[in-house]
């Protein structure tokens, strides 16, 4: 009774031993959402570190206005001649680019009385939007907005 018994035990668990069909769906959905949290917190994590990225450019961009103003008495450079006329004052003598590979709009004067405004278009490059989307500005970021 006792051999018939280890043997029952041997053969349930041999017939235990894979996973069905039905398991391993189920495993794989559960995966599948997993992954799908984890992708979406993560690209938010990125736009808002290119978000980030983008505002440090233009501080430093405002830095290199700074230096062209001292070496020309004051004066930045027209819209007309646009960071172009800075060049020379930029790493490598090459205009940074904002976060999304776009170039940075620049305008003289800028809003509310400033000597200078720089924009970039945000992930989209178009104008307005909203999130990663929305215009980042030299006048807004200097209002603390």
């Amino acid at each position: 009774m006792t051999y018939s018994r280890s043997l029952l035990r041997s053969a349930a668990r041999a017939s235990r031993k894979g996973m069905s069909l039905v398991e391993i769906m189920v495993v794989i959905a559960i995966i599948g959402l997993l992954t799908t949290v984890v992708a979406v917190n993560v690209i938010g994590f990125y736009d808002d570190a290119n978000v980030d990225a983008t505002k440090i450019q233009i501080k430093s961009i405002e830095q290199v206005l700074m230096t062209y103003s001292t070496k020309h008495r004051g004066k930045f450079p027209s819209t007309s001649e646009g960071l172009d006329a800075a060049k020379k004052n930029f790493p490598n003598s090459t205009v940074p680019q904002d976060a999304w590979g776009n170039a940075f709009q620049y305008m003289s004067p800028g809003r509310g009385g400033a000597p200078y405004e720089i924009v970039s278009l945000g992930k989209d490059g178009k104008e307005g939007g909203e999130d990663a989307n929305a215009d980042i500005s030299s006048a807004t970021m200097n209002q603390g907005g």
